[in-house]
């Protein structure tokens, strides 16, 4: 889907006056700000309700803009840009001069990628500079991944919203550090594991190498409203039927393998049986069952390869505990 020129010229102008327009990426909708604007950017986390110490991920125009935004690029690192560049990847690296402390949480690391979406590349070129852009949504609730969700969410907070469709990755970018020799996964998301090793020929470090924050790190993230509760695929459907007799309202993320099942639960979502699939309607699966106004939400975790890695993490996530007041 492309944008109106209209709309993106409207874009850019609220961007250089220092406002927030929300973005479609391939992997969820982003809160934009420009980046080289600290007062910009601190509002992107006022109206997230984001801890300041979080890092935000700048969204440039191409791999060729990167030497513009960071210290040094490693071989490592340009080999991925190349490859996987424009898509759902994000480098960590040294942080250049033009990006300010309030984009990276206070570190000297900047994580940076290029979105694989027609209108964000659009706006991106028109605008000349690199954006912020974390998720449009409050800090720790679940991504959206249609305007409409930013709307329902954060609208009445966001000076322009720039119309893209649906997304077509569904989860976020895989985060990388590549300050290292050997880079390190700390976030899994849109591009995988094997596909990353396989362009470096070699494994990737584990993410205990690397004490770099980024976003997505916290506890509780990626959470709708209901409680999130996971179990073995095979328990699903008794887990979800004894907590509708105890009286929840339940959702229940029903495994490929058991779609033949009749649960006795509020609402049933079916998961898809391709991780890609999956991984595009997952946030919208949840946001559903939201909707229906389910308090408790059942479901097990696909095999980690592929997208099945970056899945289990969103909904390890999901499930992980809340702060309570």
């Amino acid at each position: 889907m492309r944008a109106r020129t209209s709309d993106i010229e409207k874009a850019v102008g609220v961007l250089r006056a220092g406002g927030l327009v929300a973005l479609p990426t391939e992997t969820v909708y982003g809160l934009g700000a420009n980046a080289e604007d600290p007062a910009a950017v601190s509002r992107i986390f006022q109206v997230k309700g984001r801890p300041a110490s979080h890092p935000l991920i700048v969204h440039i125009n191409g791999a060729e803009c990167l030497d513009d935004w960071v210290q040094e690029v490693p071989a490592t690192a340009r080999l991925l840009a190349e490859r996987f560049w424009p898509g759902p990847l994000t480098l960590v690296l040294r942080r250049g001069r033009r990006v300010p402390l309030e984009a990276t949480g206070g570190l000297e690391t900047v994580a940076v990628r290029v979105p694989d979406h027609p209108v964000a590349l659009a706006l991106l070129s028109a605008f000349g500079g690199g954006v912020t852009a974390p998720s449009a949504n409050r800090f720790g609730s679940v991504s959206p991944t249609t305007a409409d969700d930013v709307r329902a969410e954060i609208g009445e907070a966001v000076d322009f919203v720039l119309e893209g469709g649906p997304c077509e990755v569904g989860v976020e970018s895989t985060i990388v550090d590549a300050t290292a020799e050997i880079p390190t996964i700390l976030r899994p998301g849109g591009v995988t594991r094997e596909d990353l090793e396989a362009v470096l020929g070699c494994p990737l470090a584990a993410p205990a190498t690397s004490h770099i924050r980024v976003p997505g790190q916290h506890p509780s993230h990626y959470a709708p409203r209901a409680r999130v509760v996971l179990v073995e695929p095979e328990k699903v459907v008794a887990e979800a039927e004894l907590a509708q007799e105890l009286g929840h309202r339940v959702g229940v993320f029903l495994p490929a393998a058991f779609a033949d099942a009749e649960v006795k639960a509020h609402a049933v979502v079916a998961v898809p049986g391709s991780m890609a699939a999956y991984a595009r309607r997952l946030y919208g699966f949840l946001r559903e069952l939201d909707q229906q106004a389910c308090d408790l939400i059942v479901a097990s975790l696909p095999v980690e390869e592929g997208l099945g890695l970056a899945i289990a993490n969103r909904l390890r996530r999901a499930a992980g505990p809340r702060t309570t007041t």
